[in-house]
């Protein structure tokens, strides 16, 4: 059954951080043990999400692109974040807070600059396939790692700062007032210990960031044909 998740107050952490033990790779395949399955379709178990979201985790449970693993799925456009079993079944979704720059790419380089030099128009969250695991911020608390090279990671809500209003942001109905972070996904801390946390307790798994300038197809190279549902 879907679980739906409020915001609840929680410390902050920040996610530039000592490097995981393996480093993050983007658009190949998960080095992870297969579990042989045939999965045809992807069940949302009834949440509302926009048909790029659909027609990709369609995709994903049709060609075992998750190799069989959990994986997590990050509709931009939705502000919204889905958390799927080996099955492509839904666990649990809930909104996120994103990079506060609309865009797909990052700016070469960007991970290894001070967060205090990053421009408000570079602060975007990347769309595409990563291979994600959890690793350490410099304070020794444990994120996910989307994109190491560029610090975009998957941590619990930021609340350090009481202007930018995170928790209140998350908590309003729309995803228009849910761009604030420098690029990476804010989420509530009761979903990320337990949904986030639990899909990369003991390995790693794909993210799928789907874009919201680019084309789904071009993002993910993959034909039109192959994702209809």
């Amino acid at each position: 059954m879907q679980l739906r998740w409020g915001v609840v107050s929680v410390l902050a952490l920040l996610a530039l951080a000592t490097p995981p033990a393996i480093v993050w790779t983007k658009g190949s395949p998960l080095s992870l043990p297969s579990v042989p399955q045939v999965v045809r379709a992807a069940d949302f178990a009834g949440d509302e999400v926009s048909p790029d979201a659909r027609r990709l985790a369609a995709w994903i449970a049709r060609t075992n692109d998750h190799a069989g693993t959990n994986f997590v799925l990050i509709d931009k456009k939705f502000a919204r974040i889905h958390v799927f079993n080996g099955d492509a079944r839904l666990l649990g979704s809930s909104p996120v807070l994103l990079g506060g720059a609309v865009g797909d790419d990052t700016v070469p380089g960007i991970g290894e600059r001070p967060i205090s030099q990053v421009l408000p128009e570079e602060r975007t969250t990347p769309a595409g396939r990563f291979v994600a695991e959890r690793g350490h911020n410099t304070r020794g608390e444990d994120v996910v790692w989307v994109s190491y090279l560029d610090a975009i990671s998957i941590h619990r809500v930021l609340t350090t700062n009481p202007e930018e209003r995170r928790l209140e942001r998350l908590a309003t109905p729309t995803p228009d007032d849910n761009r604030i972070s420098y690029g990476c996904i804010n989420v509530p801390v009761e979903f990320y210990e337990n949904f986030v946390r639990r899909v990369f307790a003991t390995h790693r798994a794909a993210v799928y960031i789907l874009p919201e300038v680019k084309p789904l197809d071009e993002v993910f190279s993959l034909r039109p044909a192959s994702l209809a549902s």
